[in-house]
C-alpha cells in the first residue's frame, strides 16, 4: 500500500464513523457538555484565583482544584451502579437539566461574593452532575460504534471533546474581559456555561429510549444494595483484567505528577510570570496554557491510534510516560514562561494518549453490565489522585511557585509509572 493509499484509509476511518447517526448525536450531545465544562471552570478559575477582589494563595487554589476534582470521587461508586442500573439516555437528559440549574446558583454565588467553602460546595455539585453524565457518555459509547472502531472512536470523541472544552474556556476568559473581572462581571461569566447544560439536554433526547444501554442489568433488586456495591464491583472488574489493572497505575502516576505542576504552573502564572512579547501571564496565560493542552490532546487523538497499532498499548504507554518524564525535567525544571508552555503541550500530549489506551482496554475488555461501574472506579481514583498530589505541593510549595524539589518528586512518579505499569503487565 503506498503512503497515499495509507493516508487515505486512515482518514476514510473517522469519516466512516462520522457517518454513523448514533455516533454523531453523541459527539454533538459530548460537545455541549465539553463547552459547558470548560466555560464553568475557566469562570470559576477567574472568579477565585485571578479575581482582584480576592486573594489566592497555594491552599485556596488547592481548595479550588478539590471543589473542580474531587465531585466523582464522591459520588463514583454510587455512579457506577446507577449507570449500569438506569436507561444512559435518560441519565443523560436529567444530568444536563440538573446541572444546568447548579450552574446558575453557583453563579448567583459568585456574583454575591461568597467564597471559601460554600462557594466550593456549589462548584462540588456542578461538577459532581458533570462527572455523572460524562461516565453516562463513556459507558454508551460501544452502543453506537462497532467494536473493532472502538480506539479510533474513543480518541475522536475524547479529543475533539476536550478541544471544544478548551474553546469553552476561551470563550469565559473572553466574556470576562467584557463583563469585568470582580465578582458581578465573574457571576455573569459563569453563568453562560448553562447553555452547554440546556442544549445537552435538549440533544439528549434524541435518542431512542434504552438504545445507549444498559442492554442488561446484573443488579442486584434494592437501589440501595446497588449502588453500595457499585464500588466494590468496578474494583473487582478492574482487578481481574490485566489490560485495565496496568492501565489504571501508569495513569493514576501521571496524574500525581500532573497535579503538582499544575498547581506550581498556577502559582508561576499568577505571582511570578510577566507577559513576554505575545505570551502572557495571569488569566490570559492560564488560557494560552489550556491552548496549549488543547493542541496536545488535538495531536494525541491523531497518533493514538497509530502509536497503539505499531506498538500495542504496552509500548505506547511506556513510551508516553518516559516522554512525560522528560518533558517535566527538561522543560518544567528552568521555570520560565515559554519552556512551561511547551511542557504543558507535551506532557498534555503524552497524558492524553495514555488516558485514551484506558479508555480502550475498559470499553473493549470490560462487560457491558460492569462497565458504568469500572468508569465510575476510574474517574474516582483519577480525581482523588491529583487532588490529593494537588493538596500535598499545597503543604511545601512556595508563593511564587518556584519549587525544583516538587518537579523532581513529578518526574519520579513518572518512573513509578513505568515500574508499576511494567511489573504489572509482565
Amino acid at each position: 500500500m503506498t503512503a497515499g493509499t495509507q493516508a487515505t484509509a486512515r482518514l476514510a476511518v473517522p469519516r466512516a464513523l462520522v457517518a454513523i447517526p448514533a455516533f454523531r448525536k453523541l459527539l454533538y450531545l459530548r460537545f455541549s457538555m465539553h463547552w459547558g465544562d470548560g466555560a464553568f471552570q475557566a469562570g470559576l478559575a477567574g472568579a477565585v484565583l485571578f479575581n482582584p477582589e480576592r486573594a489566592a494563595d497555594p491552599l485556596t487554589i488547592a481548595g479550588g482544584f478539590a471543589a473542580l476534582l474531587l465531585p466523582y470521587s464522591i459520588v463514583g461508586p454510587f455512579a457506577g451502579a446507577l449507570l449500569d442500573r438506569w436507561d444512559r439516555r435518560r441519565v443523560l437528559v436529567v444530568a444536563n437539566a440538573l446541572r444546568g440549574l447548579a450552574i446558575l446558583i453557583a453563579a448567583t454565588a459568585v456574583g454575591a461574593g461568597l467564597d471559601g467553602a460554600p462557594l466550593f460546595s456549589l462548584a462540588l455539585l456542578v461538577m459532581g452532575i458533570s462527572r455523572f453524565a460524562g461516565a453516562g457518555l463513556s459507558a454508551s459509547l460501544p452502543h453506537v460504534v462497532p467494536a473493532e472502531r472502538l480506539v479510533t472512536a474513543n480518541a475522536l470523541s475524547a479529543t475533539l471533546g476536550a478541544a471544544i472544552a478548551v474553546v469553552g474556556g476561551a470563550c469565559a476568559i473572553g466574556l470576562r474581559a467584557v463583563l469585568g473581572a470582580g465578582d458581578v462581571g465573574s457571576g455573569w461569566t459563569t453563568s453562560c456555561a448553562a447553555v452547554g447544560s440546556v442544549l445537552g439536554a435538549i440533544l439528549a433526547t434524541r435518542f431512542r429510549r434504552g438504545s445507549l444501554g444498559p442492554d442488561r442489568v446484573d443488579e442486584p433488586a434494592s437501589t440501595f444494595a446497588a449502588v453500595a456495591a457499585g464500588l466494590a464491583s468496578g474494583a473487582r472488574a478492574a482487578a481481574r483484567t490485566p489490560s485495565v489493572r496496568a492501565g489504571l497505575i501508569a495513569l493514576l502516576a501521571h496524574r500525581a505528577a500532573f497535579g503538582i505542576s499544575l498547581l506550581l504552573t498556577v502559582l508561576l502564572m499568577r505571582y511570578s510570570f510577566t507577559d513576554l512579547g505575545p505570551l502572557r501571564a495571569g488569566l490570559p496565560g492560564l488560557g494560552q496554557l489550556a491552548l496549549m493542552g488543547g493542541v496536545g490532546i488535538l495531536l494525541a487523538g491523531l497518533l493514538t491510534p497509530r502509536l497503539v497499532a505499531r506498538f500495542g498499548r504496552r509500548g505506547a504507554t511506556v513510551c508516553v510516560l518516559a516522554v512525560a518524564a522528560a518533558a517535566q525535567a527538561g522543560l518544567g525544571l528552568p521555570m520560565t514562561l515559554p519552556s512551561v508552555l511547551l511542557a504543558a503541550f507535551v506532557i498534555t500530549s503524552a497524558g492524553q494518549v495514555l488516558k485514551l489506551s484506558v479508555d480502550a482496554a475498559v470499553q473493549h475488555d470490560i462487560g457491558d453490565e460492569t462497565r458504568g461501574r469500572v468508569f465510575a472506579l476510574y474517574d474516582t481514583l483519577f480525581n482523588i489522585t491529583q487532588v490529593a498530589a494537588v493538596s500535598f505541593a499545597a503543604l511545601f510549595a512556595p508563593l511564587d511557585g518556584h519549587s525544583h524539589g516538587l518537579l523532581i518528586v513529578a518526574t519520579g512518579l513518572y518512573l513509578v509509572g513505568i515500574a508499576g505499569f511494567a511489573a504489572s503487565t509482565r
